[in-house]
């Protein structure tokens, strides 16, 4: 599993790269923590183009980053997610409290 972070227009760009299961959950929060408290960010734009599995888990820390980013007035956005994943977002309900785009270009537009 890979994290890449950075600021775009204000926003935190996290493109995350390969399985997002129990083994890795914990890199993945602590990463994805790191470049919160770096940046600062309230909005933050989760690429998901690299990411071929994604379990419980995985969807725990990313409704973690949620409810951190929802104290704050914040919001996740998920970007380029492949169909299988859909699926699996669909399932759990997260899709419910976290916008899809097709890209990070269409989600940065729209905020």
């Amino acid at each position: 599993m890979n994290l890449e972070a950075f600021l775009k227009q204000g926003v935190l760009i996290v493109r995350v790269e390969g399985e997002l299961d129990a083994h890795n959950a914990s890199e993945f929060r602590q990463k994805f923590d790191t470049a919160l408290d770096q940046f600062e960010a309230k909005i933050v734009i989760v690429n998901f183009s690299e990411v071929d599995f994604i379990d419980s888990s995985g969807l725990g820390v990313i409704l973690g980053r949620y409810r951190r980013l929802a104290i704050l007035q914040g919001k996740i956005l998920a970007v380029c997610i492949k169909p299988r994943i859909i699926k699996i977002f669909e399932l759990s309900g997260i899709l419910k409290i976290i916008d899809l785009f097709n890209s990070e270009r269409e989600a940065l537009a729209t905020l």
